[in-house]
């Protein structure tokens, strides 16, 4: 990895004030270009009444283009609105939010919004100051192949669309035929309008069309042995026939699927004692052969009972939903009315999920004459008697003379490699905030170079996906119940291993097609993740971003909280034990440089330095003018803009707040909340992201890292004669917005009862 070569060039700052949006309502202009001119010694300051117009966007481009200016600092509306209005080629553009944060939270003409919009402006230049135009990376050569691991209806998917869309694809599948459980589906769930009636399945086209299409290399009976390297850069070494192979990767999707619960623990329902007792799995074959018919002696089923939630929902078994169990049962009951319309089939459900269009397939199945029952199954005997407590009789009913009992098992998601005896390995544990690596055997977290002995055979003995080399272990990190690490609520997708991508019942479950909508979406992550790679840009959440760590080895004491603590895997360690980063890995968070306790990491625009510069920027009252001042480090990913949408709703946000964003919370340095409370702020609030098993960061375990680091404030605060309480940790989400100035009241009212630093006038 180098650097391209940076551009030896003077800084040209141009102060651009907007008085649009109420701005020039809200505050003086003439005072804000005072700031500029006369304090920061800006040469270049212009005024305008609407920026985002073609004329102010004119206006700076021209001035852009003559040389006059190449850091323009926009004091107009939020940095999140207009970005691209905003954008200029070869400028580093500053955004001071003057609208959200001023014109439209506080009260227009005051002192206190004038002082608000001085202060945001000062730290805006002082950012500019303090950053740099970010220079990209350059790892070239690169690969822009697509490896798919899985050939089933997912990878099948992921395969073609990437194909379609001009990339070079390897397909992987450990078995002899490709299709995956798909193969034995005789029918599927209706995926077309009008979604009342069983699809045929149409997956072996789908396996037709990936073996032709010339851009697929399919290997079958395949499977990978050991994996490194990063985006654009992977290392992938396969086994095929007992011959290894390694081969250049630029992304990776991973579409291994599921498998059935395994029945045989599910003997409190009858399965084992009765051939008769089957699963919704083994129906799927049955059916496939014409009429229905009992194992145990070939006669026609008549009387056909099937068992919602068989073992799911349990804490014994599964503990959460499959989903699709449901509709797969309304599915095969209809396939059986339609093949013996004097055949009975019930349903008995404790709790019936049929969402969207599976609705349509719900009351079709009603008006073929399926019944269903509500109640919780308590057990199945040998002679097939399902008793059930009825939810509306209030008792337990036994259901008799059945020929067929189907248990609808849940789906396992194959987050390991199953072994040669079709068994899976143990799941690592889940990795949900850890703020640690979890050890895994052969990986040790404080022996990063042990993972050079991890036996090159662990994948074919039932052990991880990829076998990744990563200092942090071989697996891809876990959410709960074993399916891999892909958050629902913030990025469907994506892994805490960058370039590496789940898809399908992996990650949640899902009928065939819902998997193949999300190994669309994988395939598409995969092909963006390359994009980037190959112009030096981030990914996701901060896609585009061209700025990656720098790490001064000189001042580095080898303390590997860096690599411990980066989500993402990005930094390993060369032998002398110092950090070695991968920028292809790095989601530009800034954990690493929050870690680091000497301050030896930093990004060209985004620095410790930078952060205590911007917040020592503000004019910090004395402490007979009454207006306290309290910090407020906001995330950008929730905070940030669930502040904003406080603004666009008018809301009135505290006057005596100083919002300062952060990447991530888990950005922050200790160093940052000292040079804050040294400098005469009267509380500092750390604004994040929820943390927890539910957890929204977007960087995984920032606002969880950060209240951790807020455990050894209280020595700072101690040792400073200062309250516990004027630190505050605070998790928003993003649909926080209403609540937000309430609960900033509320903390500035505490700050109140405290009284006013004893700091002031110190800093």
């Amino acid at each position: 990895m180098s650097a391209a070569p940076a551009q030896a060039q003077a800084k040209k700052p141009g102060v651009y004030l907007c008085g649009g949006c109420g701005i020039a309502q809200a505050t003086p202009l003439d005072a804000l270009e005072k700031v500029a001119s006369k304090e920061y010694k800006v040469a270049h300051c212009r005024k305008h009444d609407f920026l985002c117009g073609e004329a102010g966007v004119k206006l700076i481009r021209d001035d852009i283009a003559a040389g006059t200016v190449n850091q323009p600092v926009i004091a107009a509306c939020s940095s999140r609105v207009n970005a691209d209005r905003f954008r200029f080629d070869g400028a580093q553009v500053i955004r001071a939010n003057l609208r959200e944060q001023v014109a439209w939270t506080q009260e227009p003409g005051s002192e206190d919004a004038a002082m608000a919009a001085a202060d945001y402006l000062r730290m805006a230049l002082t950012e500019a100051r303090k950053s740099s135009p970010p220079v990209a990376y350059d790892i070239a050569p690169y690969s822009e192949r697509v490896l798919v691991v899985g050939g089933g209806i997912s990878g099948l998917t992921a395969a073609r669309e990437a194909a379609e869309a001009g990339y070079q694809v390897l397909l992987v599948e450990r078995e002899a035929k490709l299709g995956g459980q798909s193969l034995a589906w005789s029918k599927r769930m209706p995926h077309l309008p009008p979604y009342r009636e069983p699809r045929a399945n149409d997956i072996e086209a789908l396996v037709k069309a990936v073996e032709s299409h010339p851009a697929i290399e399919v290997r079958r009976e395949c499977r990978v042995v050991k994996t490194s390297g990063g985006p654009g850069k992977f290392a992938v070494e396969l086994s095929q026939g007992g011959a290894a192979r390694e081969e250049a990767i630029g992304a990776i999707v991973v579409a291994t699927g599921w498998r059935p619960y395994d029945p045989n623990k599910l003997g409190h329902l009858g399965y084992g004692a009765t051939p008769d007792v089957v699963t919704g799995v083994a129906l799927e074959g049955m059916l496939a052969k014409g009429p229905l018919v009992r194992p145990s002696d070939g006669r026609a089923a008549k009387l056909v009972a099937f068992v919602q939630c068989a073992g799911s929902r349990d804490p014994a078994h599964l503990p959460y939903c499959s989903s699709v169990c449901c509709g797969v049962s309304i599915k095969q009951a209809l396939q059986i009315r339609q093949s013996d319309p004097d055949s009975s089939v019930y349903i008995v459900y404790d709790e019936l999920r049929t969402p969207g269009t599976a609705e349509e397939f719900y009351r079709a199945a009603q008006e073929a004459g399926v019944v269903f029952v509500k109640g919780k199954v308590k057990g199945v005997g040998a002679d097939l008697t399902v008793t059930y407590d009825d939810a509306l009789l209030g008792q337990s009913v036994p259901m008799q003379g059945l020929d067929l009992v189907v248990l609808a098992t849940g789906m396992v998601p194959n987050a390991t490699e199953l072994g040669d005896s079709g068994e899976a390995a143990p799941l690592p544990p889940a990795d949900i905030n850890p703020l640690s690596p979890i050890p895994v055997a052969g990986y040790a977290a404080e022996a990063p170079a042990a993972q050079a002995a991890a036996p090159a055979a662990a994948a074919t003995q039932g052990a991880s996906l990829l076998n990744l080399q990563y200092r942090q272990g071989p697996h891809l990190p876990i959410l709960a119940d074993g399916f891999a690490d892909s958050h629902f609520i913030c990025f469907p997708y994506e892994t805490r291993r960058s370039g590496i991508y789940a898809c399908g019942p992996l990650r949640r479950p899902m009928d065939m097609a819902e998997s193949a909508e999300d190994a669309t979406g994988a395939a598409l992550k995969a092909i963006q993740a390359i994009r980037n790679v190959v112009e030096g840009r981030g990914l996701h959440p901060r896609s585009g971003d061209l700025s990656f760590p720098k790490i001064g080895l000189t001042t580095c004491t080898k303390c590997r909280r860096c690599t411990v603590e980066c989500p993402f895997g990005a930094i390993d360690e060369n032998e002398q034990g110092q950090p070695v980063v991968n920028p292809s890995r790095c989601r530009r968070c800034g954990t690493c440089m929050g870690a680091c306790p000497v301050r030896t990491i930093s990004f060209d625009n985004y620095s410790v330095e930078m952060l205590t510069s911007m917040i020592k920027a503000v004019e910090i009252p004395d402490e007979d003018a009454e207006k306290p001042r309290v910090l407020v480090l906001a995330c950008q990913n929730d905070a940030v803009p669930a502040l904003d949408m406080a603004g666009i709703a008018r809301s009135r946000l505290n006057p005596y707040v100083r919002i300062v964003p952060v990447r991530c919370l888990g950005s922050v340095s200790l160093v940052c909340v000292s040079e804050a409370l040294s400098s005469g702020y009267d509380g500092i609030v750390l604004m994040g992201c929820k943390s927890g098993d539910d957890y929204q960061c977007h960087f995984v375990k920032g606002s969880a890292m950060a209240q951790e680091r807020l455990q050894k404030v209280g020595e700072t605060l101690k040792s400073m004669a200062l309250e516990k309480e004027r630190v505050r940790p605070m998790e928003v989400s993003i649909a926080d917005a209403a609540r937000l100035p309430k609960l900033l009241d509320d903390y500035l009212a505490e700050i109140d009862k405290i009284g006013p630093s004893p700091l002031k006038g110190f800093g």
